[in-house]
């Protein structure tokens, strides 16, 4: 039997609350599961204890066991220092669209013209500063 450790969704429309369980598999999302190891109230606030809870030993018990943990409780069990973090990458999500690509392009054309011309004013001003300071 595949285990995997993962959220099963609960609450009203609009009104997420999720049990994390261990269950088979095979077993829809929100079906048959075998044990319930916590809960997960996304609504809350990120600093809240409430947020997640989690029996941890029943957690390593069942990943002893052989179960599969998804992303989402993976990340949970990070926070809690359960498992080591994993690094993700996904280098196609950091890329900026089409148009915000132009507008940093602009941007930064505008400040090399804008630090092109303060070039020449500055040493302009240089000199007239040490004349300034050899009459005193």
């Amino acid at each position: 039997m595949a285990m995997k450790i993962r959220l099963a969704r609960g609450g009203s429309k609009k009104r997420p609350f999720y049990r994390i369980v261990a269950a088979d598999s095979r077993m829809p999302r929100d079906g048959r599961y075998v044990e319930k190891l916590g809960t997960y109230n996304p609504l809350l606030p990120k600093d809240s204890e409430e947020r997640v809870k989690m029996d941890v030993d029943r957690v390593q018990y069942w990943m002893g066991q052989g179960a599969q943990v998804t992303d989402r409780v993976s990340r949970f069990l990070e926070a809690a220092g359960v498992i080591e973090a994993k690094t993700r990458n996904n280098p196609q999500k950091a890329v900026p669209g089409k148009k915000a690509q132009e507008r940093a392009e602009e941007k930064a054309a505008k400040a090399a013209e804008a630090a092109e011309a303060e070039a020449p004013a500055a040493e302009a001003e240089a000199p007239a500063a040490e004349e300034a300071a050899a009459e005193e």
